[in-house]
Protein backbone atom coordinates (compact mmCIF):
# COMPACT_ATOMS: atom_id res chain seq x y z
CA UNK A 1 0.00 0.00 0.00
CA UNK A 2 1.40 3.61 -1.06
CA UNK A 3 2.38 5.31 1.98
CA UNK A 4 3.14 8.61 2.81
CA UNK A 5 5.75 9.63 0.73
CA UNK A 6 4.21 8.00 -2.01
CA UNK A 7 1.00 9.50 -1.19
CA UNK A 8 3.04 12.80 -1.27
CA UNK A 9 4.65 12.24 -4.51
CA UNK A 10 1.33 11.73 -5.72
CA UNK A 11 0.12 14.69 -4.58
CA UNK A 12 2.82 16.87 -5.66
CA UNK A 13 2.48 15.80 -9.06
CA UNK A 14 -1.30 16.18 -8.97
CA UNK A 15 -0.12 20.01 -7.36
CA UNK A 16 2.32 20.52 -10.68
CA UNK A 17 -0.84 19.74 -13.25
CA UNK A 18 -3.71 20.70 -11.86
CA UNK A 19 -2.93 23.47 -9.71
CA UNK A 20 -4.88 26.39 -11.13
CA UNK A 21 -6.81 24.76 -13.94
CA UNK A 22 -10.20 24.43 -14.64
CA UNK A 23 -12.38 21.08 -14.87
CA UNK A 24 -14.45 21.24 -17.92
CA UNK A 25 -15.11 17.61 -18.26
CA UNK A 26 -15.41 14.89 -15.05
CA UNK A 27 -16.37 11.16 -15.66
CA UNK A 28 -17.02 8.20 -12.94
CA UNK A 29 -16.83 4.85 -14.90
CA UNK A 30 -18.32 2.82 -11.92
CA UNK A 31 -20.37 3.77 -9.04
CA UNK A 32 -17.83 2.81 -6.07
CA UNK A 33 -14.86 1.72 -5.13
CA UNK A 34 -14.30 1.00 -1.33
CA UNK A 35 -17.48 2.62 -0.52
CA UNK A 36 -19.71 4.43 -3.42
CA UNK A 37 -19.02 7.36 -4.93
CA UNK A 38 -20.09 10.45 -3.85
CA UNK A 39 -23.59 11.39 -5.20
CA UNK A 40 -23.59 13.78 -8.62
CA UNK A 41 -19.49 14.03 -8.40
CA UNK A 42 -18.93 14.26 -12.00
CA UNK A 43 -21.32 17.73 -12.13
CA UNK A 44 -19.60 19.03 -9.20
CA UNK A 45 -16.53 18.40 -10.55
CA UNK A 46 -17.17 19.80 -13.56
CA UNK A 47 -16.53 23.98 -14.31
CA UNK A 48 -14.82 24.04 -10.72
CA UNK A 49 -11.54 25.64 -10.21
CA UNK A 50 -8.46 23.77 -8.62
CA UNK A 51 -7.40 25.85 -5.84
CA UNK A 52 -4.68 24.32 -3.35
CA UNK A 53 -3.57 20.74 -2.46
CA UNK A 54 -3.56 19.27 1.25
CA UNK A 55 -2.09 15.78 2.20
CA UNK A 56 -3.86 14.53 5.61
CA UNK A 57 -1.64 11.22 6.56
CA UNK A 58 -2.21 9.39 3.24
CA UNK A 59 -5.20 10.81 2.42
CA UNK A 60 -5.08 13.65 -0.90
CA UNK A 61 -7.64 17.09 -0.40
CA UNK A 62 -7.80 18.64 -3.56
CA UNK A 63 -9.20 21.87 -2.93
CA UNK A 64 -12.00 23.57 -5.12
CA UNK A 65 -13.29 26.91 -5.43
CA UNK A 66 -16.79 26.19 -4.57
CA UNK A 67 -15.87 25.43 -0.85
CA UNK A 68 -15.54 21.52 -1.65
CA UNK A 69 -12.65 18.98 -1.74
CA UNK A 70 -12.06 16.05 -3.36
CA UNK A 71 -10.66 13.90 -1.14
CA UNK A 72 -8.50 10.93 -2.50
CA UNK A 73 -7.25 7.55 -1.30
CA UNK A 74 -5.23 4.59 -3.32
CA UNK A 75 -5.52 2.10 -1.38
CA UNK A 76 -3.68 -0.87 -1.95
CA UNK A 77 -3.74 -0.59 -5.67
CA UNK A 78 -4.51 2.68 -6.67
CA UNK A 79 -2.61 5.23 -9.10
CA UNK A 80 -2.76 8.13 -11.19
CA UNK A 81 -2.38 9.16 -14.53
CA UNK A 82 -1.72 12.40 -15.39
CA UNK A 83 -1.30 13.11 -18.97
CA UNK A 84 -1.33 16.42 -21.24
CA UNK A 85 -4.09 16.01 -24.23
CA UNK A 86 -3.19 16.16 -27.95
CA UNK A 87 -6.52 17.46 -29.83
CA UNK A 88 -5.14 15.36 -32.64
CA UNK A 89 -5.04 11.90 -30.96
CA UNK A 90 -8.29 10.60 -29.31
CA UNK A 91 -8.52 9.66 -25.68
CA UNK A 92 -9.49 6.38 -24.69
CA UNK A 93 -10.67 5.41 -21.26
CA UNK A 94 -7.81 3.02 -19.66
CA UNK A 95 -8.33 -0.47 -18.17
CA UNK A 96 -9.65 0.09 -14.12
CA UNK A 97 -9.79 4.06 -14.70
CA UNK A 98 -12.60 4.99 -12.58
CA UNK A 99 -12.70 8.75 -12.65
CA UNK A 100 -11.14 10.96 -15.70
CA UNK A 101 -11.34 14.29 -15.30
CA UNK A 102 -10.18 16.93 -18.17
CA UNK A 103 -8.95 20.50 -17.30
CA UNK A 104 -9.33 23.49 -19.81
CA UNK A 105 -5.32 24.01 -19.72
CA UNK A 106 -5.42 20.54 -21.74
CA UNK A 107 -4.36 17.90 -18.86
CA UNK A 108 -5.96 14.58 -18.17
CA UNK A 109 -6.34 13.20 -14.74
CA UNK A 110 -6.98 9.62 -14.76
CA UNK A 111 -7.83 7.25 -11.33
CA UNK A 112 -6.85 3.77 -11.57
CA UNK A 113 -7.68 0.82 -8.84
CA UNK A 114 -7.78 -2.59 -9.83
CA UNK A 115 -8.54 -3.81 -6.61
CA UNK A 116 -10.95 -0.48 -5.62
CA UNK A 117 -9.53 -0.87 -1.83
CA UNK A 118 -9.10 3.23 -2.36
CA UNK A 119 -11.78 6.01 -1.90
CA UNK A 120 -12.98 9.30 -3.29
CA UNK A 121 -15.20 11.60 -1.22
CA UNK A 122 -16.48 15.13 -1.49
CA UNK A 123 -17.02 17.56 1.90
CA UNK A 124 -16.67 21.17 2.40
CA UNK A 125 -13.32 22.15 2.56
CA UNK A 126 -13.70 24.01 5.96
CA UNK A 127 -15.00 20.79 7.58
CA UNK A 128 -12.04 18.63 6.31
CA UNK A 129 -10.83 18.17 9.76
CA UNK A 130 -14.53 16.35 11.08
CA UNK A 131 -14.45 13.91 8.32
CA UNK A 132 -14.90 10.65 9.39
CA UNK A 133 -11.17 9.28 8.13
CA UNK A 134 -9.61 12.14 9.42
CA UNK A 135 -10.82 12.84 12.75
CA UNK A 136 -8.95 11.75 15.34
CA UNK A 137 -5.75 11.45 13.47
CA UNK A 138 -2.39 12.03 15.36
CA UNK A 139 0.03 14.64 14.14
CA UNK A 140 1.93 14.93 10.86
CA UNK A 141 5.12 13.31 11.15
CA UNK A 142 6.80 16.13 9.02
CA UNK A 143 5.49 19.10 11.29
CA UNK A 144 5.96 20.86 14.14
CA UNK A 145 3.95 19.18 16.54
CA UNK A 146 5.44 15.81 16.39
CA UNK A 147 8.07 16.56 18.45
CA UNK A 148 10.45 13.66 21.15
CA UNK A 149 8.17 15.69 24.02
CA UNK A 150 5.04 15.00 22.00
CA UNK A 151 6.12 11.17 21.36
CA UNK A 152 7.02 10.20 25.13
CA UNK A 153 3.56 11.84 26.19
CA UNK A 154 1.86 9.44 23.24
CA UNK A 155 4.30 6.06 24.27
CA UNK A 156 3.50 6.83 28.00
CA UNK A 157 1.53 3.74 29.90
CA UNK A 158 1.52 1.62 25.94
CA UNK A 159 2.49 -1.85 26.53
CA UNK A 160 1.84 -2.97 23.39
CA UNK A 161 5.28 -3.40 21.21
CA UNK A 162 7.06 0.12 19.68
CA UNK A 163 6.61 -1.09 15.66
CA UNK A 164 2.57 -1.56 16.90
CA UNK A 165 2.35 1.74 18.26
CA UNK A 166 4.03 3.73 15.58
CA UNK A 167 1.49 2.33 12.94
CA UNK A 168 -1.64 3.76 14.96
CA UNK A 169 -2.64 6.29 12.85
CA UNK A 170 -4.03 8.12 16.30
CA UNK A 171 -0.69 8.71 17.58
CA UNK A 172 0.72 9.63 14.63
CA UNK A 173 -0.67 9.79 10.92
CA UNK A 174 0.60 8.78 7.69
CA UNK A 175 3.61 6.05 8.90
CA UNK A 176 3.43 2.53 7.44
CA UNK A 177 4.78 -0.59 7.66
CA UNK A 178 8.17 -0.31 5.35
CA UNK A 179 9.03 3.54 6.92
CA UNK A 180 8.70 2.40 10.14
CA UNK A 181 10.60 -0.52 9.92
CA UNK A 182 13.75 1.49 8.68
CA UNK A 183 13.45 4.48 10.64
CA UNK A 184 13.38 1.98 13.72
CA UNK A 185 16.64 0.23 12.55
CA UNK A 186 18.21 3.85 12.13
CA UNK A 187 17.31 4.92 15.82
CA UNK A 188 18.67 1.45 17.13
CA UNK A 189 15.23 0.48 18.79
CA UNK A 190 13.98 -3.15 18.28
CA UNK A 191 10.05 -3.01 17.06
CA UNK A 192 9.64 -5.83 20.11
CA UNK A 193 10.34 -2.97 22.76
CA UNK A 194 7.60 -2.19 24.86
CA UNK A 195 6.82 1.42 23.24
CA UNK A 196 5.94 2.94 27.24
CA UNK A 197 10.00 1.97 27.95
CA UNK A 198 10.77 5.52 25.51
CA UNK A 199 12.25 7.49 27.13
CA UNK A 200 13.20 11.30 26.11
CA UNK A 201 16.76 10.05 24.85
CA UNK A 202 15.48 7.28 22.70
CA UNK A 203 12.21 9.44 21.14
CA UNK A 204 14.41 12.08 19.72
CA UNK A 205 16.34 9.59 17.93
CA UNK A 206 13.09 8.13 16.55
CA UNK A 207 11.45 11.73 15.93
CA UNK A 208 14.64 12.84 13.63
CA UNK A 209 14.81 8.35 12.01
CA UNK A 210 11.59 9.17 11.22
CA UNK A 211 11.64 12.47 9.81
CA UNK A 212 15.16 11.52 8.16
CA UNK A 213 13.60 8.85 6.13
CA UNK A 214 10.39 10.27 4.93
CA UNK A 215 12.36 13.16 3.47
CA UNK A 216 14.45 10.98 2.18
CA UNK A 217 11.73 8.76 0.70
CA UNK A 218 10.12 11.85 -1.08
CA UNK A 219 12.69 13.16 -2.52
CA UNK A 220 13.46 10.08 -4.36
CA UNK A 221 9.64 10.32 -5.34
CA UNK A 222 8.74 7.11 -2.93
CA UNK A 223 9.29 3.28 -3.42
CA UNK A 224 8.12 1.64 -5.80
CA UNK A 225 6.17 -1.43 -4.91
CA UNK A 226 4.08 -3.63 -6.95
CA UNK A 227 1.43 -1.18 -8.54
CA UNK A 228 2.88 2.56 -7.22
CA UNK A 229 4.44 4.42 -9.61
CA UNK A 230 4.55 8.10 -9.72
CA UNK A 231 1.88 10.47 -11.48
CA UNK A 232 4.04 10.95 -14.58
CA UNK A 233 4.60 7.11 -14.71
CA UNK A 234 8.47 7.29 -13.66
CA UNK A 235 9.53 4.73 -11.01
CA UNK A 236 10.26 6.32 -7.33
CA UNK A 237 13.68 4.53 -5.85
CA UNK A 238 13.88 4.74 -2.25
CA UNK A 239 13.93 0.77 -2.45
CA UNK A 240 17.03 1.11 -3.47
CA UNK A 241 17.67 2.75 -0.06
CA UNK A 242 16.48 0.04 2.14
CA UNK A 243 18.76 -1.13 5.02
CA UNK A 244 16.03 -3.59 6.31
CA UNK A 245 12.89 -3.81 4.34
CA UNK A 246 12.75 -6.72 2.10
CA UNK A 247 16.28 -8.00 3.24
CA UNK A 248 15.72 -11.13 5.28
CA UNK A 249 18.56 -13.06 5.60
CA UNK A 250 21.47 -10.27 4.33
CA UNK A 251 23.89 -9.44 6.73
CA UNK A 252 22.89 -6.08 8.51
CA UNK A 253 24.86 -2.90 6.62
CA UNK A 254 26.00 -1.30 10.14
CA UNK A 255 26.94 -4.57 12.62
CA UNK A 256 30.07 -4.06 13.59
CA UNK A 257 31.93 -7.77 13.28
CA UNK A 258 30.41 -9.45 10.04
CA UNK A 259 31.42 -12.48 11.27
CA UNK A 260 28.97 -12.11 14.85
CA UNK A 261 26.19 -10.35 12.46
CA UNK A 262 23.22 -12.79 12.80
CA UNK A 263 21.39 -11.21 9.76
CA UNK A 264 18.51 -9.05 9.36
CA UNK A 265 15.59 -11.44 10.71
CA UNK A 266 12.08 -11.12 9.97
CA UNK A 267 8.92 -11.60 11.73
CA UNK A 268 5.43 -11.69 12.14
CA UNK A 269 3.64 -8.74 13.92
CA UNK A 270 -0.27 -7.76 13.68
CA UNK A 271 -0.15 -9.43 10.72
CA UNK A 272 2.81 -7.62 9.34
CA UNK A 273 6.27 -8.12 8.09
CA UNK A 274 8.68 -6.68 10.32
CA UNK A 275 12.70 -6.46 9.36
CA UNK A 276 15.02 -5.67 11.54
CA UNK A 277 18.49 -6.75 13.15
CA UNK A 278 18.69 -8.12 17.06
CA UNK A 279 21.92 -7.50 17.42
CA UNK A 280 22.06 -3.20 16.38
CA UNK A 281 18.26 -2.36 18.11
CA UNK A 282 17.74 -2.95 21.00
Amino acid sequence: MPELPEVETVMRGMQAHLQGHTIIRAAMHRADLRWAMPPGLAKRLTGARVESFHRRGKYILMRLDGGDSMMLHLGMSGRVNLTHLDPAIPVLVGRHEHLVMETEQGCRFGLVDPRRFGSVDLLATDAEAEHRLLRGMGPEPLGPDFNPGMLVQAMQGRRTNLKAALLDQRLVAGLGNIYVCEALYRARLSPLREAGTIGAARAGRLVAAIQAVLREAIAAGGSSLRDYVQPDGELGYFQHAWKVYGREGEPCPDCPGASECPGIQRIQQSGRSTFFCPRVQK
